[in-house]
């Protein structure tokens, strides 16, 4: 079994014994690593600190080339996100960004600047607004590292240049804007009535996951609603990929 030294986070942890647990972490350059740290609440072990969830560490795994759970050998326990755990929007938003990972992410498939994304996220935590934001930027950096950014600037179903207007038709199946407004069901599935003002907002969120504009300036100018109505759509189009519904983001983006 090859071994894996990675820095990783937490985001998923049970008891398996009186001295073990079965975890799961995003690795950086591994993607997600299931498997059993034996001995890992026994005083004195190679876990430092415990294996927690939002936490972040040096993982060591054999890791199995077929399926089934890999061996962690140690864990080095280096950043614990003392914000997540400060507030309940805080852990709210963190419980929502691990939850994302777990539902879009497969084992064994890298995305190092997902995983660095949600580290800086992680690290915005700590303010009810800021934490609804920093969440916005990880799910669009989630759809977009997996392949599934939406298209903003073209409509999907005629593909022209959108041209402005004081609102505009999101269709999930379609995977972004499209010029006809009117909600409900059509042959492209549902589409949803999206204003201007959180299309233009999640250009800002995606120019600043660019690089374009420095990160945190974009939700400054950003109302409270334009977030949760930006997050709320993004919520509706993961679920629509990834036919899955994680409580956690229903909860925090409602919808």
């Amino acid at each position: 079994m090859p071994t894996v030294i990675d820095q990783a986070v937490c985001i998923r942890q049970w008891d398996w014994s009186e001295t073990s647990q079965t975890v799961s972490v995003f690795a950086r350059g591994h993607g997600i690593i299931r498997g059993v740290a034996k001995g890992s609440k026994r005083e004195g072990s190679k876990f430092s600190g415990g294996l927690e969830v939002l936490t972040r560490g040096e993982v060591v795994a054999n890791v199995k080339a077929a399926e089934g759970l890999a061996l962690l050998t140690a864990w080095d326990l280096q950043e614990t996100f003392p914000a997540a755990r400060a507030t309940l929007s805080a852990f709210y938003a963190g419980m929502c960004m691990l939850d994302l990972v777990h539902h879009a992410v497969r084992d064994s498939d890298p995305h190092e600047g997902l995983f660095d994304g949600l580290v800086a996220c992680l690290r915005r935590l700590g303010e009810a607004r800021e934490d609804r934001a920093a969440t916005l930027a990880f799910l669009w950096g989630v759809l977009d590292e997996t392949g599934h950014r939406p298209e903003l600037d073209r409509d999907v179903r005629g593909g022209g240049v959108l041209a402005e207007a004081a609102s505009y038709g999101f269709v999930p199946r379609l995977g972004g804007v499209t010029v006809d407004d009117r909600r409900g069901d059509g042959a492209d599935g549902p589409v949803l009535r999206v204003r201007a003002e959180t299309v233009a907002l999640l250009r800002a969120v995606a120019a600043a996951s660019d690089g374009d504009v420095a990160a945190g300036e974009l939700e400054a100018e950003a109302a409270d609603a334009a977030v949760g109505r930006a997050l709320r759509l993004l919520a509706v189009y993961f679920r629509e990929v990834f036919a899955a519904d994680p409580p956690s983001l229903r909860a925090f983006a409602g919808g």
